[in-house]
């Protein structure tokens, strides 16, 4: 799969890469959107259908995560396409 990334979830990946505080947060994030790039459905993702948003020509919206069982945990959410074998990464945040 090829990954795209809009523009606020490249703001949100650059936050994380400039942040000294978060350096295990972004290497969770890299190490989440390369199992993410290799399998959508890979186990360490729990990826799911995230019901409360839709892509932008209302397209299924998954959660990934990026951390588990931490406080705040970094989740992606993302939808497949525009095209095939391309996903587009709608945002990088932390769990509320």
């Amino acid at each position: 799969m090829k990954l795209l990334f809009t523009d606020q979830a490249i703001d949100q990946l650059s936050h994380l890469a400039k942040d000294k505080g978060l350096k295990k947060r972004h290497k969770a994030v890299c190490k989440a959107l390369a199992y993410l790039e290799l399998n959508p459905r890979h186990p360490a993702l729990n990826t799911h259908k995230f019901s409360s948003l839709e892509g932008p020509t209302g397209e299924e919206v998954f959660e990934a995560y990026a951390e588990n069982k931490t406080p705040a945990a970094y989740r992606i959410f993302w939808f497949y396409g525009p095209g095939k074998s391309t996903i587009t990464v709608m945002a990088i945040t932390p769990h509320p």
